[in-house]
């Protein structure tokens, strides 16, 4: 499959070829560098410091040292460059960690990651508490460089690394009555500083839902990895699930459950403000967010003020891909 793309960025917004082929060891050296200066007493990021030295981060990365080593590049990706490792690493909506776009990256790096199970249960033949490692050792890693448009009108270009959603749902064999997939969030306040404030305004565990056609579409990613390495915390570590014709916010992160249903899912954000956040979420520059218009983003990286501003695309840029899910829908009225 073809995926249309936007023409090449600029260069400016280009990661050098030599970075990004030696990106692993780049970042092996770099947090070595940080620990080695933390020893002599010079000043260090906490955040980058503690996802060095988190064991929980060292046993989930061994345990997919083969597969990364073994993963292919998929022909689902577009041609755009993806967005440098840093600015994917400390530009996040990650609530469970603070709402400022800075604070998942300075308070994610102490997340215990492994062990980490995922619960499977609903209308499914093979319900059970499934170990990560479990429901990947069996699936080809691929790299898939997607479009992340957010609602909040920013955008990326982002290299994930996972299986296709729909060879975990073939595994689980859902029954006639699943009509949509349920996803709920990781809840651990005492690693979680995000859960554990007044502000946020969100009742945990934070949940998000598919149709199930939309699930199985070849598009529909479980992401693992990003940049060759395993997820950064503050990215959705170690599972989560990425659907690029939607706004981000569908794409939730550290997943500890997968739930089969016959009717639609209470999902966060629509709960929260169902006026403005619709279950669906498409990306669709013809409908504005109440707030503010969605005909245009901000392609990050880039500076704050109008710069790098592109064209947003319906369905952004996959619409020859997935607008026949959509047959005889009103999209306006299922933003």
């Amino acid at each position: 499959m073809l995926i249309k793309h936007k023409p090449a960025l600029s260069e400016a917004q280009v990661t050098p070829k030599s970075i990004y082929v030696d990106r692993r060891s780049f970042i092996r050296q770099t947090l070595a560098g940080t620990l080695a200066l933390s020893g002599l007493g010079l000043s260090v990021s906490p955040a980058l410091a503690a996802q060095a030295e988190n064991p929980s981060r060292s046993a989930w990365r061994q345990k997919l040292a083969s597969p990364l080593a073994t993963m292919q590049k998929s022909p689902y990706s577009t041609t755009e460059t993806p967005a440098p490792l840093k600015d994917i690493q400390r530009y996040n909506n990650f609530y469970e960690f603070g709402t400022g776009k800075g604070d998942p990256g300075e308070h994610a790096g102490g997340l215990t990651i492994d062990p980490w199970r995922v619960v499977v249960e609903g209308e499914v033949e093979k319900p059970g508490s499934y170990m990560l490692e479990d429901l990947i050792k069996s699936h080809l890693l691929e790299e898939r460089i997607y479009r992340l448009r957010c609602v909040e009108a920013w955008s990326m270009v982002i290299p994930w690394v996972g299986i296709p959603l729909s060879a975990l749902i073939a595994r689980f064999k859902p029954t006639s009555r699943a009509r949509y997939v349920l996803f709920e969030s990781l809840v651990r306040p005492e690693e979680m500083p995000g859960q554990r404030s007044l502000f946020s305004g969100i009742d945990w565990p934070y949940q998000e839902g598919l149709r199930i056609d939309e699930a199985m579409h070849p598009l529909t990613l479980m992401a693992v990895g990003l940049y060759g390495d395993i997820l950064p915390n503050q990215n959705g570590a170690p599972f989560r699930l990425v659907v690029p014709w939607k706004y981000g916010f569908k794409s939730i992160k550290s997943i500890v459950k997968i739930g089969f249903v016959e009717t639609m899912p209470p999902t966060t954000w629509n709960q929260l403000q169902p006026g403005e956040y619709g279950f669906y979420a498409n990306v669709n520059p013809a409908v504005d967010h109440p707030r503010w218009s969605q005909k245009t983003e901000r392609r990050l990286p880039g500076g704050l003020f109008g710069a790098n501003r592109i064209e947003t695309m319906p369905f952004n840029g996959y619409a020859e891909e997935v607008t026949s899910l959509y047959a005889g829908m009103d999209l306006s009225a299922n933003y």
